[in-house]
């Protein structure tokens, strides 16, 4: 099972990582300027997660392959880490749909 890991950046701010169930992580949150901001991230990936029009896939200029998760409201609540392949990348979109729901949350 998938897990929210939160944790506080040198700067102060809020974050959470969604990994998988073998550790690995599968979406980072932007930095929140507090807990309650960052549980409302974790609250809006749950909900968004399941919604494949949420996801936003990219390409970058080295031909790596990437997705952000966006909230009904366009704002990105979690960014994907690099893939060298499409059908990898969207391993990871089913990854964060399978993990997302009932994921729990911890503090790094």
């Amino acid at each position: 099972m998938g897990k929210f890991v939160v944790s506080t950046r040198k700067n102060g701010e809020v974050q959470f990582v969604l990994k998988a169930g073998n550790g690995e992580t599968i979406l980072a949150s932007e930095g929140y300027k507090s807990l309650s901001g960052c549980n409302n991230g974790i609250k809006s990936v749950r909900i968004n997660s399941q919604d494949d029009n949420r996801y936003e896939r990219k390409q970058s200029a080295n031909g790596k392959f990437m997705f952000n998760l966006r909230a009904r409201n366009g704002q990105v609540i979690g960014t994907s880490e690099m893939y060298e392949t499409n059908a990898a990348c969207n391993n990871g979109i089913a990854s964060v749909k399978r993990n997302a729901p009932g994921a729990t949350i911890e503090t790094a």
